[in-house]
């Protein structure tokens, strides 16, 4: 059917479509049809961060950056769902037109600018989940705090989530908010991770649970960038690393009528730098770090692919839009495979591709 859906959504304006698309599969979930309608995903369980996945599958935030659609979001067979990215404060985010589908190219840009109504209110939503899967909420700074403010803002959203949350990501690698990709290099990125990490260990105490805490990264990183990061994972104990956020990089799409749009491009054309900088990582950080995979995966050979550049996990976006909620299963069946047809672990030394 998704397809035909495809069309017909095709036809509006994308984030008309997207808020469309998100309350009907509610309406479904909440009359107890969307089940019934979705692809059987079968159980494919995996342990990373200390927390069992139901599948290595998940939604990767931004598509609900609310809390919304949690329950809906959670019958399309994903191993978990990552809600997000949330700020202190509600921020319209950037004037629309901000979404922007490439079609030819399976691609979006988009320049949504962290709208969001508040971690307060997202708090409200995922408190009222019957989901029971493995959540994570992806945290930043509000558009008008100062850099070097940066984080009383992630402190504050990290107090508030926690008890809430399974895991945490520092999204520190959105193109739409200025200035933001600076959190990513050198003193500033000590001067966020240090005291998140002193707060993580804080709150595990006070909750008496431990959530793990993820940084998300750009794709844009060059090799040194890349090494300099992976060297401040590793000071500073970071549970995860998600990898990659949307690109600046235009290449691919050059010829697309939305090129010349300014955000950051998902999908397709993303696929082979969002790898490429997975296995940098995974070089540097080998399986100490567990990595999370997303950025172009529209096939099970495509998540087959991040798995085998060091990913424990991956997640879905643009791919789900363009090919429907047949992509989880057969992004599930395709690792479910490859981890069958690959050497058994040595129990004494790391997993298959990293995971666990």
């Amino acid at each position: 059917m998704y397809p035909l859906i495809r069309r017909l959504l095709f036809r509006l304006e994308p984030e008309t479509a997207h808020g469309v698309t998100l309350r009907g599969l509610r309406v479904a979930e909440r009359v107890r049809v969307l089940s019934t309608l979705m692809p059987r995903v079968s159980a494919s369980p995996v342990e990373v961060m200390g927390l069992k996945f139901p599948n290595a599958v998940g939604l990767s935030a931004g598509l609900d950056k609310d809390g919304d659609y949690i329950d809906a979001l959670g019958a399309l067979g994903f191993g978990f769902i990552e809600v997000g990215t949330v700020t202190p404060r509600p921020q319209a985010g950037n004037p629309r037109p901000r979404l922007f589908r490439l079609v030819r190219e399976c691609a979006l840009i988009n320049r949504l600018g962290f709208n969001n109504k508040g971690v307060d209110y997202l708090v409200s939503r995922v408190a009222q989940r019957r989901y029971s899967g493995v959540l994570g909420i992806n945290i930043g700074k509000n558009r008008d705090t100062p850099l070097e403010r940066a984080v009383d803002d992630y402190g504050y959203c990290l107090d508030r989530v926690y008890a809430h949350a399974d895991y945490v990501v520092v999204n520190v690698s959105s193109p739409n908010t200025p200035g933001l990709r600076e959190l990513q290099h050198g003193e500033q990125l000590d001067a966020l991770l240090g005291p998140l990490k002193d707060r993580q260990h804080r709150l595990a105490e006070h909750h008496g649970r431990y959530v793990p805490l993820v940084v998300k990264v750009a794709p844009d990183m060059d090799d040194e960038e890349i090494a300099l990061m992976a060297e401040r994972i590793l000071a500073h104990g970071i549970d995860g690393v998600t990898a990659t956020n949307t690109t600046l990089s235009r290449t691919g799409v050059e010829a697309s009528v939305h090129a010349d749009e300014t955000g950051g491009l998902s999908g397709a054309p993303l696929r082979g730098r969002a790898t490429a900088v997975l296995g940098a990582l995974h070089a540097h950080l080998g399986d100490r770090v567990p990595l999370i995979g997303v950025g172009g995966i529209g096939s099970g050979e495509d998540a087959v692919a991040k798995t085998g550049s060091g990913a424990a996990l991956v997640q879905l976006y643009t791919g789900l839009i363009y090919r429907g909620p047949v992509l989880v299963r057969e992004c599930v069946e395709a690792l479910a495979h490859e981890g069958a047809s690959s050497p058994v672990a040595d129990p004494d030394g790391p997993s298959p591709h990293g995971r666990g």
